[in-house]
């Protein structure tokens, strides 16, 4: 698995003086433009390496409160269900890795770069691979489409904050020659405060949702999985009620799984049914999960 291995990557290289000085980061907000050739404005678009680690940080900011669900079997197998289809996707080069976090909460999310997670308490309530490779690629769809990135910027106060630390990391890069305290470390450490404040679990607007899903059933198809995996979870968790402890993360941040599956029903093209007797890959997903 890569996640522990990033995580603790960041957390040896984020010293405690290195930490943000947003105010001197925001005097230097004009400095982004002399420097530009080093960094990027965070008002244009992130390089790759950019996205990748700030997306570094997020994660890192969930595992140090959440633990990954100890069972390296189901890690593997996520990984390789989530690695094939992010192959399909227009963005393959990416760093892809997938986890499942060890929690009852039902909810999948995506960080920057490549990197998602699922529940434990999901995966135990899917029925099949195609199941799986629905939520998967719901959320690789988010990455390839930047929703997560393009929310984070739109958020005044975080836009600030990253001008800032961009900023901040030129004008060193810049009098240096080098990566002083780089770019990587600001944005990563950017990242970790960004749970911490809890800007990135604020909802995305419905529209990537549904474009995340539109996207999503394409992607599984292409990997060779029935294209209404994705239907199938839509339809279980609209059985679940949104009071219940376990639902309530994924139904306070997504619309409703009734208005996702009209849309749905709306746009899936019509040349998707006679992918519908791909594969579910139900026996593999079982014998994973040691469901009988």
């Amino acid at each position: 698995m890569r996640i522990p291995v990033v995580a603790l990557a960041l957390a040896m290289a984020l010293p405690a003086h290195a930490q943000l000085d947003f105010g001197r980061m925001l005097d230097l907000g004009k400095k982004a433009v002399e420097v530009g050739q080093q960094v990027q404005e965070a008002t244009k678009e992130y390089t790759t390496q950019e996205e990748v680690q700030l997306g570094e940080g997020i994660t890192a900011g969930f595992l140090g409160a959440a633990h990954l669900y100890p069972d390296d079997r189901l890690q593997r197998y996520v990984n390789r269900v989530g690695r094939w289809i992010a192959l399909q996707s227009e963005r393959p080069d990416l760093p892809w890795t997938f986890g499942v976090i060890d929690t009852e909460t039902i909810n999948a999310f995506a960080m920057p770069g490549g990197t998602v997670m699922v529940s434990s308490g999901l995966v135990k309530r899917l029925a099949s691979e195609s199941e799986l490779a629905g939520v998967l690629a719901h959320e690789i769809a988010h990455v390839v489409k930047k929703h997560q990135l393009s929310a984070i910027q739109s958020d005044a106060g975080w836009s600030a904050a990253a001008t800032g630390a961009k900023a901040y990391a030129a004008d060193r890069i810049g009098r240096s020659g080098g990566d002083v305290l780089g770019l990587k470390s600001q944005l990563a450490n950017a990242g970790v405060d960004l749970v911490k404040d809890g800007l990135f679990l604020r909802p995305l607007d419905r529209s990537m949702e549904y474009e995340a899903d539109r996207m999503g059933v394409v992607l599984a198809t292409r990997a060779g999985y029935d294209p209404y995996g994705l239907v199938a979870v839509l339809t279980m968790l609209a059985q679940v009620k949104p009071e219940e402890s376990a639902a309530s993360i994924t139904f306070s941040t997504h619309p409703s799984p009734t208005d996702r599956l009209a849309e749905l029903e709306k746009v899936v093209p019509v040349d998707l049914e006679k992918y519908a007797r791909q594969p579910q890959v139900e026996a593999r997903f079982r014998q994973t999960l040691g469901k009988r």
